[in-house]
């Protein structure tokens, strides 16, 4: 067996992503190989072969490649899939767009959001916005396959794989990029970062968050928000965190003035562990959390970063 993992990059930088979907394909068992399609991506390939469990990574650099568009993207992976039986990519934006599109081009369903792997047809994936576990089997011939990358374990770097070159076989297409928009910030990328401090609706205001970015200052976390807050304009779209916005795993991470909506809690209750701060001592938020404070948050994050001045962060 010989499983493809498309790899999660910026043309510049490899994204730990890679190696945690890397993990998953490792446990269906037979080879595994990489695929970096994107532009100038010399160092990403380098990167890539040097992950633990790899056999070979194969480079595809092309301008169209660049923003890995879903149309260009689709011709460059369908075209490899007669030498594998499955190809697996993390569960991000980027290859939400595009793997659709190669399963409809193999004909064969999707298998979204998997959280683990139980054979090399066999897959756990949540639904009921994670409230419920299914197991799936799928009989297609060949497996498409999107990876939850907070629920795997990173592959380590001691690997020497194999790189090579393949011609990316597009043609004429009939979508191209025109211009991007992104948020900048001095702070961890909310889905890679290992504190997270979150925001709902209870924070009242976006000009009350900043009360939030002190402590997430001191901490050195990525700042995230229930959908509720996000919805009201409280705070940017890319921070949302849960069901549909960014599912997140830190090592801490701090619900303030957010209830606790089942929405909510499929994007980061696998955080190692989880501190809620709500004036309701009924909130659905401590039915998840390590630890609760049930208090007025105006009086205790105040109260909060003063302790973390003392404890000298």
């Amino acid at each position: 067996m010989a499983v493809l993992v498309i790899a999660e990059h910026d043309n510049t930088t490899l994204k730990d992503a890679t190696h945690k979907t890397v993990t998953a394909a490792s446990q269906m068992g037979g080879d595994v190989d990489i695929l970096v399609a994107g532009k100038g991506i010399k160092d990403v390939v380098a990167a890539a072969a040097k992950i633990d469990g790899v056999r070979a990574v194969i480079g595809v650099d092309h301008d169209a490649l660049e923003r890995q568009l879903a149309e260009a993207m689709e011709v460059v992976v369908v075209g490899l899939m007669d030498g594998y039986d499955a190809v697996l990519a993390p569960d991000t934006t980027s290859h939400k767009n595009y793997m659709p599109r190669v399963a409809a081009k193999l004909d064969v369903q999707q298998i979204s959001s998997v959280t683990g792997v139980e054979s090399a047809d066999t897959f756990v994936r949540p639904i009921y916005a994670g409230n419920a576990m299914a197991t799936v089997q799928s009989t297609d011939s060949k497996k498409v396959v999107t990876v939850r990358a907070t629920a795997f374990a990173a592959a380590g770097e001691g690997g020497s794989a194999s790189t090579s070159d393949a011609d990316a076989g597009l043609g004429a297409l009939k979508s191209e990029y025109v211009s991007e928009e992104l948020s900048k910030s001095d702070r961890p990328e909310l889905t890679a970062a290992k504190v997270v401090v979150s925001g709902g609706r209870g924070m009242g205001s976006g000009e009350n968050f900043k009360l939030l970015e002190g402590i997430a200052d001191k901490l050195g976390a990525a700042m995230g928000a229930s959908r509720a807050a996000v919805d009201a304009g409280f705070v940017p779209n890319d921070w949302q965190v849960g069901q549909t916005g960014k599912a997140v795993a830190p090592q801490l991470y701090i619900a303030v003035g957010i209830s606790g909506a089942i929405q909510h809690l499929a994007g980061m209750k696998d955080s190692k562990v989880i501190a809620a701060i709500n004036k309701d001592e009924d909130a659905p938020i401590f039915s998840v959390a390590d630890y609760g404070l049930v208090a007025d948050l105006f009086k205790a994050l105040p109260e909060l970063e003063a302790e973390l001045t003392k404890a000298g962060y």
